[in-house]
């Protein structure tokens, strides 16, 4: 069989204070080193127990591991490009290829952000502003958990983690504050090398 890579804990791109006071530096470290290790962890141990049966034979067991396959690697996942598309200095509109988007799939900037807000309102895990290769358009969407809701061969470009989670230490249920602090630190250059990337392939 091939060999396959295995899930790591990708390092933060930033000091876990660099966020401050939008996230707290130990809210940061509970996310990141706590509690994405942990999907991290579950995906390896999910496809341990799907290796194990392919090996042996066994369909026993399969059935709960491929539900944490989808789980853990979408949390895997989209906390990656959580922590790649936020920076301290972020902020402010995309530039280039993405903006253009933007402006042509929203009417415009404000009407992006006013929708992408009403998603992160509204999930119940993540909002993502993503690629639709079939449409050939950005959509926001609110995702349940980390894969429900989502939209299949999208691709993120802007991923905000609203799970409780996330913002109850710093913010309460005040939700609201959170979006907008992450608004005011998306890092719009990974955004705009996500877009171009994916735009490439499939365009």
């Amino acid at each position: 069989m091939p060999e396959h890579s295995h899930p790591e804990l990708p390092e933060l791109p930033y000091d876990y204070d660099a966020l401050e006071p939008f996230l707290d530096e130990q809210v940061l470290t509970w996310h990141h080193d706590t509690h994405h290790q942990s999907y991290v962890n579950n995906l390896q141990a999910a496809e341990e127990t799907l290796a194990e049966a392919r090996e042996n034979g066994d369909g026993s067991a399969v059935a709960g591991a491929m539900g944490d396959v989808t789980h853990n690697t979408g949390g895997h996942y989209l906390h990656t490009h959580f922590w790649e598309n936020m920076d301290p200095n972020g902020g402010g509109e995309p530039s280039g290829a993405l903006a253009d988007r933007i402006e042509e799939d929203f009417g415009s900037f404000e009407g992006w952000k006013g929708e992408f807000e009403t998603a992160a309102g509204a999930a119940g895990g993540w909002a993502l502003t993503v690629y639709d290769p079939v449409a050939n358009q950005l959509r926001n969407v609110p995702v349940d958990k980390h894969d429900q809701g989502a939209l299949w061969g999208s691709h993120p470009i802007v991923a905000c983690d609203v799970w409780e989670h996330s913002y109850y230490y710093d913010y309460g249920p005040d939700r609201g504050s959170f979006i907008e602090g992450f608004l005011d630190h998306v890092d719009w250059g990974y955004c705009e090398e996500q877009f171009d990337t994916v735009v490439e392939l499939f365009e």
